[in-house]
């Protein structure tokens, strides 16, 4: 009888654990989701920047070649 008990409350106990790690893995999970797209807002931002980057880069070129020569 005591033996079932002490097996009862291990399985218990593995459950119990078996649950926490579920949830930290959906937790994690929702995390990388939200760290995924965090990262694909952050790439698209270089994009444009580096776009708004090289029209600068052009219209100071178009400036240097109007300037007379010296």
């Amino acid at each position: 009888m005591g033996y079932s008990f002490s097996m009862d409350k291990e399985l218990a106990a593995l459950a119990q654990k078996i649950q926490l790690a579920a949830e930290l893995c959906q937790r994690l999970r929702k995390e990388n989701q939200n760290l995924r797209q965090e990262l694909a807002a952050a790439q698209q931002k270089v994009k444009l920047m580096n776009v708004r980057l090289d029209e600068a880069k052009t219209r100071v070129e178009t400036l240097i070649d109007s300037l007379p020569a010296q």
